[in-house]
């Protein structure tokens, strides 16, 4: 009986933990740190032996094959004795796509991910598509193959995941952007994170569609380095002849591969970077098949995402937006870029190797104020404090919050938009975003 060995003991590992069991492997799953009590019930319910606290080599290395968490670099003591023992690395996606035929629509990129992800599942679901989310967002795709499958599976994939991918193929693959994030994971060279990325239009044939934004300038750098089969279909803010979708005179216009109008008003999303996951969006439903009507219904009708440029609450005439999944430097331009009124910006957490030129002018032009959050600000300080705008220097969201409703008055807007990751402080950065919210609901 083959040997599958599991790191990490999170949603994608108790995934892979049962299908690998379905499968017929004889299955241990290991966790250097503590394992959530919900998901020790569901290995204990099935008896699968794992281990919390350690990772034990004699009972590691003696897989036929590893499944790894995205979380866990590759730099890890027990990852480079795996490599080094030449065992398998994959992930549970890679894993997954074995034991299914279902269709997948898989998205990447530096920022929109979730956005798109859910807008499509969004459309395909009210479409009546028996569709299900996973990756990133949504249940383990490993768990659903295993217990509960669909004919469609929408997939938010990041790079990490993507590193540990090799014979997935993605039916549609969606790439929005490719920008600076993540480099810590990646030596901090540009071109290893980029290649990443490129690794979701891997193994598509001719039968596949390839959805990108026309006007990155990196990916278009990339595209002649590979044998691109699938029907690629490209979005743009601009109109042109060469590109699949686009605006035109305030129109949404897609030409392939159906054709179909809709005024840009319509839109449920607000702000240019939504323009772009709504045309992707679009492109990958009609990719897939689904009618044209239902995919006007899905962007008409899509309410949002938690924590992305998500309205909290207006106090005293004052805005609270929550904006805690920009945990890059884009991210965080692109919700600049919507603001309308004097912004109050709350920057920090765990730097990547960010390069804030990006966001300079931004704000210049739109911020009152910066109020910092991390355990270290210093790096911020550096960039930002020459700037001539008002700084405020805090390390716990009720200090910050306190620093923001000092300088905020009627009319102001206070932007959670950090730039970075959220770990120096908080359990995640869903655990940011609530934290802002409870505190703006106090205001």
């Amino acid at each position: 009986m083959a040997r599958i060995v599991i790191l990490g003991a999170a949603e994608s590992g108790i995934g892979a933990a049962v299908l690998a069991q379905k499968q017929g492997f004889d299955v241990f799953v290991s966790d250097k740190s503590p394992i959530k009590d919900k998901y020790k019930e569901q290995l204990n319910k099935r008896n699968i032996p794992w281990e919390e606290g350690q990772h034990t080599a004699e009972l590691i290395l003696n897989a036929d094959e590893v499944i790894k968490s995205p979380g866990i670099p590759k730099e890890v003591p027990m990852v480079k004795e795996i490599v080094k023992h030449n065992i398998p690395i994959i992930s549970e996606i890679e894993f997954a796509g074995r034991y299914t035929n279902s269709k997948m629509i898989c998205i990447t990129g530096s920022n929109g991910k979730t956005t798109t992800t859910s807008l499509i599942y969004h459309i395909f679901k009210e479409a009546g598509y028996d569709v299900s989310l996973a990756g990133n967002i949504g249940k383990s795709l490993a768990l659903q193959v295993a217990e509960a499958p669909h004919a469609y599976y929408i997939i938010e994939i990041s790079s990490f995941q993507l590193d540990d991918m090799y014979d997935f193929r993605a039916n549609t693959a969606v790439l929005l952007n490719i920008t600076p994030d993540h480099l810590d994971r990646y030596e901090y060279k540009m071109q290893l994170y980029t290649d990443a990325k490129m690794r979701i239009i891997q193994n598509q044939t001719k039968d596949d569609s390839f959805v990108y934004w026309a006007d990155d300038e990196v990916v278009a750098a990339e595209l002649h380095k590979y044998n691109i089969e699938a029907q690629q279909l490209t979005f743009s803010e601009y109109a042109s002849n060469s590109v699949a979708a686009c605006v035109d005179n305030g129109e949404i216009v897609v030409k392939k591969p159906v054709e179909f109008t809709m005024p840009r008003a319509e839109l449920s999303l607000l702000g240019r970077h939504n323009l772009y996951n709504s045309l992707a969006a679009a492109l990958a439903a009609a990719a897939n098949g689904v009618d044209v009507e239902a995919i006007k219904h899905g962007l008409r009708t899509f309410a949002g995402v938690e924590h992305r440029l998500e309205y909290v609450t207006t106090a005293n005439g004052v805005r609270y937006i929550n904006d805690s999944k920009a945990t890059n430097v884009d991210a965080c331009r692109w919700a600049l870029e919507s603001m309308t009124t004097p912004t109050i910006l709350i920057l920090g957490g765990l730097d990547k190797g960010n390069d804030y030129n990006e966001i300079k002018q931004l704000v210049l032009d739109k911020c009152k104020a910066l109020v910092f959050m991390g355990a270290d600000n210093s790096v911020l300080h550096q960039f930002f404090d020459g700037l001539g705008v008002e700084i405020a220097d805090t390390h716990s969201m009720e200090e910050c919050m306190k620093e923001c409703k000092k300088r905020a008055v009627e009319g102001d807007t206070i932007l959670l938009s950090p730039c970075c990751a959220s770990f120096d402080l908080f359990k995640n950065m869903e655990d940011r975003g609530e934290q802002f919210k409870t505190w703006a609901r106090k205001a």
